[in-house]
C-alpha cells in the first residue's frame, strides 16, 4: 500500500522565526544593512521566515539576489506567504556572503549571510557587527576577521569559504572557487 501525503493538507509545525539583525530605524547603515543567520542552505525552507519578518517591518519582498557559491540550489521562484519571491544570482557582481532583498517600495537591503553551521557566539557577534552603523567592512571581510584572520587549517573559515580571502584574478578562478564551494555545500549536514 502506498501512502501519498499532500503538503497543503499535512499539518506542519510553524516556521521558526528568522534569525535576523537589522540596522535600527533612523540610523544610517554602514556597508551592510544587517545580517541573516539561516538554519540551512535550503532557500525554499529558509526564505519564508526571512520574508515574513522583513515584510512586517519593511514591506513585501518581491525579489532577492545572491551569489550561488554558498547555495547549492537557487530556485527562480520561492512561494512566500501568499506571494512569490523571484530569485536571481550574480557570480562576480555580488559578494558570495550576502543576500540582497528588494521590496515593492523601491528599497533594498544588503545582508550578511552568516553560515548556518556557525556557533551561536560567533553568529551573534557577526550579526551585531553587520548591523552596526560603524561597519565599514564587507561581508567576506567580516567573516574573515570574525574567525581569527582566516587560518588555513581544516575546519577553519578560510577552508569553509574558499574565496573569502582569495581575490579573483580572472573569471575562470572565480568560477572554479564557486564550483568548489557548491561541491562542499552539497556535503554539509543540515542542522536540525
Amino acid at each position: 500500500m502506498t501512502t501519498t501525503l499532500d503538503r497543503a493538507t499535512t499539518p506542519t509545525a510553524p516556521d521558526p522565526p528568522a534569525r535576523l539583525s537589522l540596522v535600527p530605524d533612523g540610523v544610517r547603515p554602514g556597508r551592510l544593512d544587517g545580517a541573516w543567520w539561516p538554519r540551512s542552505r535550503d532557500l525554499l525552507l529558509e526564505l519564508p521566515a526571512l520574508a515574513a519578518d522583513i515584510d512586517e517591518r519593511w514591506g513585501r519582498i518581491t525579489r532577492i539576489t545572491l551569489n550561488p557559491a554558498q547555495w547549492p540550489v537557487i530556485p527562480r521562484r520561492i512561494p512566500v506567504a501568499g506571494h512569490t519571491v523571484h530569485a536571481g544570482w550574480f557570480t562576480t557582481e555580488q559578494d558570495e556572503h550576502t543576500i540582497a532583498v528588494f521590496s515593492y517600495a523601491p528599497r533594498r537591503l544588503n545582508l550578511l549571510v552568516v553560515p548556518p553551521e556557525t556557533d551561536a557566539d560567533d553568529a551573534a557577534r557577526l550579526m551585531a557587527e553587520a548591523a552596526g552603523s560603524a561597519n565599514t567592512t564587507g561581508a567576506s571581510g567580516l567573516l574573515a576577521v570574525g574567525t581569527g584572520g582566516g587560518g588555513r587549517g581544516p575546519g577553519s573559515r578560510a577552508d569553509f569559504l574558499p574565496s573569502a580571502l582569495a581575490p579573483s584574478d580572472n573569471d575562470g578562478a572565480a568560477a572554479r572557487r564557486a564550483d568548489v564551494a557548491r561541491g562542499r555545500a552539497a556535503s554539509w549536514p543540515v542542522p536540525a
